[in-house]
């Protein structure tokens, strides 16, 4: 009746070994969720404007000109109807955020002026999207004579020993409509 209480120091251990153990196990886990390892999608938000596409924007513009060059504005306000604004984020692994944003302004429904960050060209933004590894110097395809020396020559066939190529079967097509209406 008593043997459990003789044997309570030995379950004790057990349980802070266990305890030990899971939390030891909890703690890498943790660890490992803050490293590199694990897969972070990229995130696109927003429409990318270019220079060039700003570059093509006059005063006067009217507002389905603007609309046409730059495309959809992010966020268009009922307080602030002659303003426009453009915003572009992109978040990818391996290299830093970029954010990008531009205000255009309009008087009576037309272009009057446009604020913000300096916009990289087309060329800028699809080089910096591009970040993989710069391909590494090929090696020389070239044999020489010991080389090829290693490999069995292939033997010559005489000209009058070469057989004639099989003859094609005709193509036969099946018609196209039924003969039969």
């Amino acid at each position: 009746m008593f043997e459990s209480c003789r044997n309570a120091p030995y379950f004790l251990r057990q349980q802070r070994r266990l305890l030990t153990l899971a939390g030891l196990l909890a703690s890498l886990g943790l660890a490992a969720c803050s490293t590199n390892l694990i897969y972070k999608p990229e995130v696109v938000q927003g429409n990318f404007v270019s220079r060039e596409q700003v570059q093509a924007l006059r005063a006067g513009m009217p507002r389905q000109a603007v609309r046409d060059v730059l495309g959809t504005p992010l966020v268009t306000s009922l307080f602030h109807a002659d303003r426009w604004d453009y915003a572009f984020t992109i978040r990818r692994q391996g290299a830093e955020p970029q954010q990008r944003s531009i205000s255009v302004f309009f008087k009576n429904d037309m272009l009057e002026r446009m604020e913000g960050d300096p916009l990289p060209t087309e060329a800028e933004f699809a080089a910096k999207l591009d970040n993989r590894r710069p391909p590494t110097k090929l090696p020389e395809l070239k044999a020489s004579e010991s080389d090829l020396a290693k490999f069995p020559a292939k033997p010559a066939t005489a000209l009058g020993q070469m057989a004639p190529p099989a003859p094609t079967p005709p193509v036969i097509y099946p018609p196209l409509e039924n003969a039969a209406r």
